[in-house]
């Protein structure tokens, strides 16, 4: 192997991705490091204004995109999104479900109406969402799906358990979809970030954020851009014999625990 076949296992060129959540966060540095990498970006969010900006970034960047408003727990929203993708792109060949919910409400107090409040963008989205897009992907010589679960989903989440059995929910969906659909080449894989620095992290509060910072054997928190190497590598060619399995990259957070 040369470097130019070594190259080329990162290469996206010519590949349509959609990227759910994908206007900020871990979602917008996702977007902007397989745009770099060549690929067609579709970035989605609920807010139309942050698609919007989202998508002139990337543009500016170099890179061809759209962004489509896309609230993912509602099922005509997400084949919309699918259906805005073909129709500009003509292919869909990396769906990244990255958009979620991290609603705080303890066990006792559950209500029916944050249940389906958390489990419609965390679960029913990302797996319908799939379903929307596996005729393109069925298509595609390049079909990967990446689920950002959480390292909340394989360890524990006081607070946050409906968010974390969503992605634990959705860490057994990638191996069933996985298994279910490699005999039309296409791979499934699961991220598991830690403590990242995001939006959704920062509203945890300072002290919150300082427990995390420190439970983990890194003792920092991730710069979303980290998430970019992991989530480039699974749905690249580089990953190519890889499916049905959960990357975690969490700075030793899991085993801390």
């Amino acid at each position: 192997m040369d470097e130019k076949d070594l190259l080329r296992l990162f290469d996206l060129t010519g590949r349509v991705a959609v990227i759910t959540g994908g206007t900020r966060g871990i979602g917008r540095a996702i977007a902007e490091g397989f745009a770099a990498a060549g690929a067609k970006v579709v970035v989605a969010s609920r807010k139309a204004d942050a698609c919007a900006e989202a998508e002139q970034a990337l543009v500016d960047q170099g890179a061809e995109a759209l962004g489509v408003p896309t609230h993912t727990g509602d099922l005509d929203a997400v084949a919309n999104l699918v259906e805005r993708t073909v129709e500009r792109f003509g292919a869909l060949d990396i769906l990244v479900n990255n958009a979620a919910n991290a609603l705080q409400m303890p066990l006792a107090e559950l209500t029916p109406e944050g249940w389906e409040k958390s489990y419609g963008p965390n679960l029913k989205g990302p797996v319908f969402l799939a379903k929307a897009a596996y005729p393109h992907l069925a298509a595609s010589e390049h079909a990967a799906i990446l689920n950002v679960i959480s390292v909340g989903a394989i360890t524990w989440s006081p607070g946050t358990s409906m968010y974390a059995g969503a992605k634990n929910a959705l860490l057994a969906f990638t191996r069933n979809m996985a298994a279910e659909w490699a005999s039309q080449g296409i791979r499934v894989n699961a991220l598991a970030p830690g403590t990242v620095d995001t939006d959704m992290v920062r509203n945890t509060g300072p002290e919150a954020m300082a427990r995390m910072r420190e439970i983990s054997w890194m003792k920092r928190i991730a710069d979303a851009r980290e998430m970019v190497g992991p989530a480039l590598f699974l749905v690249s060619d580089a990953a190519s014999y890889v499916t049905g399995q959960l990357l975690v990259a969490d700075g030793g957070y899991a085993v801390a625990r």
